[in-house]
């Protein structure tokens, strides 16, 4: 009849899951370790129980070697010679047992054999938990919420404890004590301090799962799931082909009026799910996987690197990154290619600079803006500025930085290069140069004109020349701000000067026009006479 100790032993063996010998090892194992410390000795010890009268002994034992010569340890081992002088019949790597008595051993001995059999039983048991579940990885099974902590939910899945930390739970779900859920067995940690068994709510193999218990063609491979990226929570993207032209396989996984998936969407708190099928060419899973997004173009950029790049259209561009980037960043798992997602305009421009950068670029002269005068081209030139596509991207800030230049020059600069490139404000007239070549190409081609014209005329020399001299007043002003006086004032009086010559210029027009009128007046009045006489 086994003893009261082997019962109550068998008994925690059935509760924790492990096998009794495992416990009755431990037992023994904490027994020795306790006489050892009592008689505070180093010797090899053990224990063994007896199962019917439940006596545990604690023994010394030391190994017979066979002479001197092979004593290495004189404290556990024996000579063959000393060992036949205690048993005679003991051979050369036999044991001998010397039994010390452990009914001295206290309460201090007993709590240490109490800490290390919880310790042994603790360890099998983790060995019973990992070699139960270990294999099962991947696997989903129904669990019940034990309690709640803090980061993590703690399942009860039968014969162990499993624990959900934060990452893998869906942030749409909330759990309540006692509730059962299916998850997905992620793995096994045997270095675990609490429950090693780690179980998720967030992993792909979740829905690949949910797919083969809800649809039927999925469970018997008529459909097969080729792909699933998933972020919990949020979205999830699953490719599946069928192996029958015949079948469907996005309608096979959608099922009658949306059932099938609908069923998936509950069980998963309302996580959307977006269903495409699958294609062996790239680039038209590419454009399957950015859905809803409409894709204009699909091409490979490098085949080693896995890059690809897509072309929307400028109004499907949000639409095909999705919020915070979610679209294009699931696609992107599915396909397990890089994706360059552009819209047509940045295409264009891409483009633009490509061939401008292959081209050199355009490069025109400063020169060519004929309405900076040399003192502004030569400041101009001084800071670098030589070309008039770079004059033309400066700020105003950047062009009053250059030294000799005030606000009243830049927005003659602006004005000059606006005219340069054609572009005049409403209601503005061509330049004054332009406008004064033209009156006098007009002037050349017909010489009678009216006094009323030609007075015209003068008055309009004149404004165009006060303009100008306003336009030198300015320049003035600039240099004197740009601390180059003496020079100013030079570009000044050259400037007083031209204006007088153009003055002269102007009289001596208006008088030959007037002396041309006179002739013509006087030329008309004899016709007139000889007419009537």
């Amino acid at each position: 009849m086994a003893s009261a100790l082997y019962e109550s032993i068998q008994v925690l063996s059935r509760e924790k899951g492990i096998d009794a010998e495992i416990v009755v090892a431990a037992v023994e194992d904490a027994i020795a370790l306790a006489t050892r410390k009592y008689y505070r000795t180093q010797e090899n010890m053990r224990a063994e129980l007896d199962r019917e009268t439940g006596e545990i002994r604690a023994y010394v034992y030391k190994t017979v070697v066979e002479g001197p010569d092979q004593l290495e340890d004189e404290l556990n081992q024996l000579t063959l010679e000393q060992a036949r002088e205690l048993a005679p019949e003991v051979e050369a790597g036999g044991e001998l047992r010397f039994y010390k008595d452990t009914s001295p051993l206290g309460r201090i001995a007993a709590q240490m054999a109490k800490q290390v059999i919880f310790q042994k039983v603790r360890e099998a048991e983790r060995d019973t938990v990992f070699n139960e579940y270990n294999h099962r990885i991947g696997e989903i099974i129904t669990a019940m919420v034990k309690r709640l902590e803090p980061m993590d939910v703690i399942f009860d899945i039968g014969k162990a404890e499993a624990r959900m930390p934060k990452r893998e739970q869906s942030r749409l779900e909330q759990f309540s004590v006692g509730e059962r859920v299916r998850v997905v067995l992620l793995r096994v940690d045997r270095a675990a301090k609490g429950p090693q068994v780690i179980v998720s709510r967030a992993a792909p193999a979740l829905v690949q799962s949910l797919f083969q218990a809800e649809v039927p063609e999925i469970y018997d491979n008529t459909v097969m799931i080729k792909a699933i990226a998933r972020e919990a929570g949020e979205r999830t993207k699953i490719a599946v082909q069928s192996r029958d032209k015949d079948v469907d396989p996005v309608g096979a996984c959608v099922g009658m009026k949306g059932m099938r998936v609908q069923s998936i969407i509950r069980e998963l708190r309302g996580e959307k799910i977006d269903i495409i099928e699958f294609s062996d060419e790239i680039t038209t899973f590419a454009e399957k996987a950015l859905q809803p997004a409409k894709v204009s173009r699909v091409s490979i950029t490098d085949l080693t690197e896995k890059q690809l790049e897509v072309i929307v259209d400028d109004t499907q561009l949000s639409l095909a990154i999705g919020k915070k980037g979610q679209n294009v960043r699931l696609a992107a798992k599915l396909l397990g290619w890089k994706i360059d997602i552009k819209s047509e305009e940045e295409k264009r421009q891409e483009v633009e600079q490509a061939m401008q950068a292959l081209s050199g670029g355009p490069s025109t002269p400063i020169e060519q803006v004929t309405e900076l005068g040399e003192t502004i081209l030569e400041k101009l030139i001084a800071a670098g500025i030589t070309t008039v596509e770079s004059l033309a991207d400066m700020t105003p800030e950047q062009l009053e930085e250059v030294p000799g230049i005030g606000e009243k020059t830049v927005e003659k600069i602006s004005v000059a290069v606006r005219h340069y490139f054609g572009q005049y404000a409403e209601g503005e007239e061509r330049p004054a140069l332009v406008q004064a070549a033209s009156e006098a190409t007009e002037e050349e081609s017909s010489v009678t004109k009216t006094p009323e014209e030609i007075l015209a005329a003068e008055n309009e020399g004149k404004g165009l020349m006060a303009e100008e001299a306003e336009e030198s007043t300015e320049e003035l002003q600039d240099a004197e701000e740009a601390g180059s006086g003496t020079d100013a004032y030079s570009d000044a009086d050259a400037r007083e000067e031209q204006i007088e010559l153009d003055n002269d210029s102007v009289d001596t027009l208006v008088a030959e026009s007037e002396d041309i009128s006179n002739e013509t007046i006087d030329n008309e009045r004899d016709e007139d006479g000889r007419d009537r006489g």
